[in-house]
């Protein structure tokens, strides 16, 4: 199974960080960005993390609500989270659930050796619960830039 733009993105509940239980569904008449990362305090998740923290204000103002992804346990997503001062959530997925969800496991190279991981990876839901648009392969540099951009002109075209 897995999410195509324009249709529906399925409902799905997870635990968050602060000691909570997030649910798609209830977001509704928001926009939400969902990105996944491969792994809690590594350099490029941290600088994307803090991207989306330094640029909450103007996703707020553009309705848009901001979740991370990744399959690290609560406890690691908590220090993550309190380190870099993020003012999101951040969902632990360690059954890979969600992962599977919005097909972000792939097969990965690192030193020569291959396994499955999450590959970098940005959904814009609309306030209606439909995927708007997607990125795949993210790059770190400039990638916030760009959400935030298509999270105004979504939010301004509605």
């Amino acid at each position: 199974m897995s999410i195509t733009l324009g249709q529906p993105v399925p409902d799905f509940t997870a635990t968050a960080t602060g000691d909570t239980q997030l649910t798609l569904s209830e977001l509704r008449g928001k926009q939400v960005v969902v990105y996944f990362y491969p792994k809690a305090s590594t350099p490029g998740c941290t600088t994307e993390g803090g991207d989306f923290r330094d640029n909450k204000t103007a996703f707020d103002a553009a309705n848009t609500v901001i979740i991370g992804v990744s399959r690290d346990g609560i406890r690691a997503q908590e220090n993550f989270k309190a380190k870099q001062d993020f003012n999101f959530p951040l969902i632990s997925d360690k059954e890979e659930s969600i992962c599977q969800l919005f097909g972000v496991i792939k097969l990965k190279k690192l030193y020569g050796k291959e396994h499955l991981g999450i590959e970098r990876s940005t959904f814009l839901i609309d306030v209606d619960g439909k995927l708007a648009k997607e990125w795949r392969g993210v790059k770190v540099k400039g990638h916030v830039a760009e959400v935030l951009e298509a999270a105004q002109a979504l939010h301004a075209g509605e």
